[in-house]
């Protein structure tokens, strides 16, 4: 046959249910299994082969399937019942915004990665997923807000383990016209597009627009043909190839993000950076501004008084910083552009650090980050503590405690991560709107409703349907790499429904300690295989491809899952991504997390299991200092810091193990000793887990942080310092550049009557002798500051005179006390007393 052509028919969805292809493009279904339901339904073997993508599903499943289903009347029923969710979700006016912050600014939020379903893998890890439940808990509380990111199109990568047990990494080319996405439209209605000039070359960015409930992701796409092939490949992969790569990837999101907002018509009051990769969306921003007529000292003022930085990485390696010749190469233009000098511009990222033997001034985005905006947080209490002490630098003089970074505990979305079983089992006593008041912690003690044999009923059906996805994971794998029958015949030993099961699925750095199981393995094997009460470990993560050490600890947990002591008793998944996620947080008992303390910035993981009632068994790092009350998991070693890392590592391994022996074994298997209401012993430590960790680590509650805490503020931050031609903006500026060229000539000195004792509450008197070298008086700050231990009390001295100031400072506790005195320039409208970034200490 000579085939002159080729022409693809596509099914057409019955009137009946049309409007499954609508809510196909809005990943609302995303987070509603029973949405989900109704495509699996349609064709269950390409619902599993195209990773749950309903866009993609709709096009293979046959005509005849489809008219079937709608003449169903029970499909028709769970249809219906699933778009007047769908309706009513899109259509509530009386948000929670509308009802507590209607005052809030339109936010944009830029981030590298966004992890919202399998079928849309753009995600490495953490930090995507963090992004995704960040949108989907902004459309649940009714946000104006737009995401912006970038569509990678061949994504992270698809991992594969060989016969030895190495990570291998395959990279899939995306049809984009199978995912949930559509061609952004500007107002005139033609496809978006921007272009970024990077170098000497201007890129050329296609627009995507991807619907999640109620808000707008925007992903930019360098394949287009306007482009070179080299530049095409700008968004072929997330975190692939070197420095250059990555600056590039940089330039094309934040440049081109602020442009795609701007060509949408996309309102955008506040931004906020998740992680330093979006920095140089405040380059754009200062562009626009000095293109109004702004200098750009005063465009900087306007732009980081409505933007936002968040860091999630404690580790000076991990944030990325270029050296200025890179910089040059790249956005040397952009001092141009900006009416600023290279030294001007550079100097706002400025992080001198040791290369090659060498100190060498670097552009750092992290350190860029926080001098473009007037807010900064981490991602828990103790990551916002190390992260004030790794940026103090900047603040030379200030103590650790003042640097004006914060914190919001990170939160995960509640809805993709609880199983539809455990949802119906919390809608019996939790309130009939239960899902819009995730954050409210006085609901969920419902829970205590909630007998034992209703928990076990669930959790082992849970249990049941995870360990059926690991065998047939297994199979797959063992199939590819030429498994014999007899190896294939025993994956139905694979895992026990009877035997305590412990998960452990993460992104195998190596700070994250994935084999500290291991440290013991005659111990191990103990535990493992006690007749009377097994343990059994599903283990999963993805190393990053330059990360052989990362691999390597895979590898180590693949040689021993075939040992013949734990083999069917430790197994290791490949490939890693949401749909493994999901799989083993619904299913395990106890969720496991070793990082290395104090490393992990917060970890989402240990969250979405115990929203599916499984006890989190925990380094006291991260989230879990936060969260572990003594009632709801365990703890794995002690709250404390190591000079030696080998001795941390032994201390760790035998506090997992003691615990796992002496307290986790013998709960889970002591038998059942109800109280008259049905609770007790195992199933009471599941249902405070539940109940503790569901509100206050919810998504929904950290994005509520986020609004009070920053996003308003900002809001009228933002507004102020940009009224009337940025006024103030201008003010402030001029105030800055004034005080740091005379900043150098002034003087302090300072003296106190201490005497060698004294009683609680004695007061000391402390002076100080002022030169402000023509600094206005009102506009210095001259205290004294006393340390006692780790506390630190700042009291104000009183202007006395010329250049005298004096106070009687009160020592109200006992204690060794350090006395010191300092002065640093303030005036009204600042947004901390650090911002000028000037201390003088006598």
């Amino acid at each position: 046959m000579n085939i002159i052509g080729q022409v693809t028919v596509l099914p057409q969805l019955p009137d009946a249910i049309a409007r499954l292809s609508e809510l196909a493009y809005n990943l609302y279904w995303s987070w509603t299994p029973r949405a989900q339901a109704l495509y699996q339904e349609l064709d269950p073997s390409n619902w599993e082969r195209f990773q749950h993508n309903p866009v993609r599903l709709l096009l293979e499943v046959p005509q005849q399937r489809l008219e079937a289903a709608a003449a169903d009347a029970d499909y028709l029923d769970r249809y219906r019942g699933v778009m007047a969710d769908f309706d009513a979700y899109m259509g509530k006016k009386d948000t929670w915004i509308s009802k507590n912050a209607a005052e809030l600014a339109p936010v944009a939020y830029f981030s590298m990665e966004y992890a919202f379903h399998e079928s849309l893998p753009i995600y490495s890890g953490g930090l995507g997923v963090l992004a995704g439940d960040h949108c989907k808990s902004a459309s649940d509380l009714g946000l104006p807000f737009t995401a912006v990111g970038m569509l990678f199109h061949q994504g992270y990568f698809r991992q594969l383990f060989n016969k030895e047990g190495w990570q291998e990494e395959a990279y899939d080319e995306l049809d984009l016209t199978t995912l949930p996405i559509k061609p952004a439209l500007t107002p005139a209605g033609e496809e978006a597009r921007v272009k970024v000039r990077i170098g000497e070359r201007d890129v050329h960015l296609r627009v995507w627009s991807l619907t999640v409930g109620r808000i707008r992701v925007l992903l930019l796409d360098a394949n287009v043909p306007e482009n070179s092939e080299e530049d095409r490949r700008l968004t072929a992969r997330l975190y692939g190839g070197n420095q250059e790569l990555r600056i590039q990837q940089y330039v094309l999101l934040g440049v081109g993000g602020v442009r795609a907002l701007r060509a949408l018509d996309v309102p955008a009051q506040v931004y906020h950076m998740n992680e330093g990769h979006a920095a140089f969306l405040g380059l754009e921003r200062v562009r626009e501004a000095v293109e109004t007529g702004l200098d750009f000292r005063t465009a900087s003022e306007a732009v980081a008084s409505s933007s936002l930085f968040t860091t999630h990485t404690p580790v000076p390696a991990g944030n990325d910083a270029f050296s200025y010749e890179l910089m040059d190469r790249y956005l040397g233009k952009w001092p141009g552009l900006l009416n600023a000098s290279r030294e001007e511009l550079y100097g706002l990222a400025r992080h001198d650090q040791l290369w090659d033997g060498h100190w060498v001034p670097t552009f750092s985005m992290t350190v860029f980050a926080l001098r473009m905006s007037r807010m900064a947080n981490g991602v828990s209490e103790l990551h916002g503590e190390v992260s004030r002490d790794m940026w103090k630098f900047l603040y030379e003089g200030a103590e650790a405690r003042e640097v004006p970074i914060g914190h919001v505990t990170n939160g995960a979305h509640n809805l993709t991560f609880t199983s539809q079983a455990m949802r119906d089992l919390l809608s019996t006593v939790l309130p009939t709107d239960w899902t819009e008041r995730l954050e409210d912690g006085e609901m969920w003690k419902g829970v205590e409703e909630l007998s034992d044999a209703q928990l076990a009923d669930v959790q082992l059906n849970m249990k049941r349907e995870m360990i059926s996805f690991v065998r047939g994971r297994l199979r797959e794998q063992l199939t590819r790499n030429g498994a014999t029958a007899a190896e294939l015949a025993a994956l139905g030993e694979v895992l026990s429904e009877n035997a305590l099961t412990i998960g452990f699925a993460r992104r195998f750095a190596t700070y994250k300690r994935a084999t500290l199981l291991f440290r013991d393995k005659a111990r191990l094997s103990r535990i493992v295989n006690d007749p009377q009460r097994p343990v059994q470990f599903v283990f999963a993560g993805k190393a990053h491809p330059a990360d052989n050490p990362g691999k390597s600890f895979i590898q180590e947990i693949y040689r021993v899952s075939q040992e013949p002591e734990f083999r069917g008793k430790i197994v290791i998944l490949e490939n890693y991504d949401m749909n493994v996620a999901r799989h083993l947080v619904q299913g395990v008992d106890i969720w496991l997390n070793n990082p290395r303390r104090p490393l992990e910035a917060s970890g989402t993981s240990g969250m979405k299991a115990s929203f599916n009632g499984s006890p989190n068994f925990s380094v006291l790092d991260g989230w879990w200092r936060e969260g572990y009350d003594g009632t709801n998991g365990w703890p794995i070693g002690e709250e404390r810091e190591y000079a030696d890392l080998n001795v941390q590592d032994d201390a760790d391994a035998y506090s997992l193990y003691q615990t796992l022996e002496t307290q986790i074994v013998p709960l889970y298997y002591a038998p059942p000793q109800p109280d008259a209401e049905g609770r007790g012993g195992w199933r009471q430590t599941v249902r405070l887990t539940i109940e503790t960790v569901s509100p206050r680590f919810s998504m929904q509650r950290q994005v509520i942080d986020y609004v009070r805490g920053y996003y308003l503020p900002l809001t009228r931050r933002g507004a102020a310092i940009s009224a009337n031609g940025a006024q103030r903006a201008r003010e402030i500026a001029g105030w800055k550049s004034w005080v740091r060229q005379q900043w150098p000539h002034t003087t302090l000195t300072a003296s106190a009557n201490l005497p060698s004792t004294a009683r609680p509450g004695q007061k000391v008197e402390v002076r100080a002798t002022v030169n402000p070298a023509g600094i206005k008086p009102e506009e210095l700050r001259v205290e004294a500051v006393l340390k006692r231990g780790d506390d630190i009390t700042r009291v104000p001295l009183t202007a006395q005179g010329e250049g005298q100031y004096s106070a009687q400072v009160p020592l109200d506790g006992s204690g060794l006390y350090s006395v010191g005195v300092r002065m640093l320039p303030v005036i009204e409208g600042l947004s901390n007393d650090l911002e000028a970034g000037l201390i003088r200490w006598a």
